[in-house]
């Protein structure tokens, strides 16, 4: 089964309610990129008139995430993925839509590869941008995955 954003946003709704129901939902994916947006709401403010850090996370920890499963779904082996790490800066208040981005699948790609040749686990971080619609960017994610092959 492909893995397509309607797809995501599917799971979203029955695997993940918090980042559903505050408004995250995937755009565009393909083997390369991953784009994911949220729109500043009630359900999902901070006292401070902008969007909480969390759901801006759960957003970008999507971007990222979708790739990876999306590969592992594409190499035909059974990988175990999981967040070791993870950073994030915040540049301007997030209101309005927020798009976050992840450009870096060719990085997943090399840590699975090196997992099925070495049978060990690869870590891998990945990088997602919250941009405005000014394209003013307001938040910087990175997260570490670890990914291992899973014994038969």
């Amino acid at each position: 089964m492909r893995i397509t954003p309607r797809k995501l946003n599917s799971f979203l709704l029955f695997k993940l309610p918090a980042a559903y129901f505050t408004g995250v939902r995937a755009t565009y994916l393909d083997d390369a990129k991953c784009t994911v947006s949220v729109k500043y709401r009630w359900i999902n403010q901070n006292p401070f008139s902008s969007m909480f850090w969390a759901v801006q996370g759960m957003a970008a920890e999507l971007t990222t995430g979708a790739l990876v499963m999306k590969k592992i779904r594409e190499s035909g082996q059974k990988v175990s993925m999981l967040v070791a790490s993870n950073n994030a800066s915040f540049t301007k208040k997030a209101t309005g839509r927020i798009t976050f981005e992840c450009i870096e699948g060719y990085k997943i790609d090399e840590a699975i590869s090196n997992a099925i040749d070495t049978k060990e686990g690869q870590t891998v971080w990945l990088n997602a941008k919250g941009i405005n619609k000014e394209g003013i960017q307001v938040s910087d994610f990175n997260f570490e995955w670890t990914l291992k092959i899973k014994s038969e």
